[in-house]
């Protein structure tokens, strides 16, 4: 059995040992005091980030997927950003999975005990037909969670990609991925509750993950969301500021384009290219929907 004591995600944080003793402000200042300690972290490990970033796209390009991995909160973070990978970057929901320990329902209720099996994981992986093709990221603020240990260990059988996110830099989880990412927060402020320091630093690292990735695919030009789904108000006004932004045309004209084009990016093409919705189609599809590469060469 693991001595969980020596964790740095389980140790006493001396900033905080009369956290109760303090007024509500001097409470609030020392936890956001602490968040900000959660983003220095993130930031000393960007070359390790952008290594993941790197090889997780190549995988995707190659017609991978990325499948997040993980238990309590740490499961929960993953499937938050998969499931924001569509909207954005009109993907199809299969392109980035979340797998939490103890399925959906765990997103609600805490279901800890479904972390302590390895089987679990790799079960979980082995049901969505894990390939080699694909990448596995592991979450685990421990470093030591027996189901993603577990998945990654099928993972590697198979010769996936996989990443391991934990907050314990010398953990198990650090050693077993191939490509380790591990931003030291250290002890939480309330003592053991990773869903603070850690799960604030875990967040930061995969929203990094899913931009950099699909920016790096094409998914993005400028920094403008080229490939967002407008499926509701707010989105279609965004969709038709973009391509007034990128196009110099009017917003009439932009509100015009995307009912003709149906997407951001044709409707661009269209535009700038003064070409029929066809022939716009058939030109980005030419450059695998990379619209900056699609007007270069025009």
């Amino acid at each position: 059995m693991d001595d969980l004591s020596t964790l740095p995600t389980e140790a006493r944080n001396p900033a905080s040992e009369h956290l109760d003793a303090l007024p509500t402000l001097e409470m609030l200042e020392l936890l956001s005091a602490q968040d900000s300690a959660a983003a220095a972290a993130v930031h000393a490990v960007l070359p390790q980030i952008a290594a993941a970033v790197d090889a997780i796209a190549a995988r995707l390009s190659r017609g991978g997927r990325l499948l997040y991995i993980g238990a309590g909160t740490s499961g929960r973070l993953g499937v938050l950003d998969a499931s924001e990978c569509p909207p954005t970057f009109s993907v199809p929901p299969s392109l980035v999975l979340g797998l939490i320990a103890g399925g959906d329902s765990a997103l609600r209720t805490s279901s800890e005990s479904a972390e302590d099996s390895p089987s679990a994981g790799a079960d979980d992986l082995r049901a969505h037909n894990l390939t080699a093709a694909d990448a596995v990221l592991g979450i685990a603020a421990s470093g030591r969670t027996p189901y993603v240990l577990g998945a990654l260990d099928y993972a590697k059988s198979l010769g996936a990609l996989t990443i391991g996110l934990t907050s314990a830099p010398h953990s198990a989880l650090a050693r077993i991925a191939e490509l380790p990412i591990s931003p030291a927060t250290g002890p939480e402020a309330l003592t053991g509750s990773t869903r603070l320091k850690a799960g604030t630093a875990a967040k930061m690292v995969l929203n990094m993950i899913s931009t950099a990735v699909f920016t790096r695919l094409g998914y993005v030009y400028g920094n403008l969301m080229v490939n967002v789904q407008p499926t509701n108000e707010k989105l279609v006004a965004r969709a038709r500021r973009i391509i007034a932004q990128l196009t110099g045309c009017s917003p009439a004209r932009a509100a015009e384009l995307l009912a003709a084009a149906g997407s951001v990016k044709t409707a661009i093409v269209m535009e700038k290219l003064r070409l029929d919705r066809p022939a716009a189609v058939s030109r980005l599809n030419t450059h695998r929907g990379n619209l900056r590469n699609t007007l270069s060469i025009g």
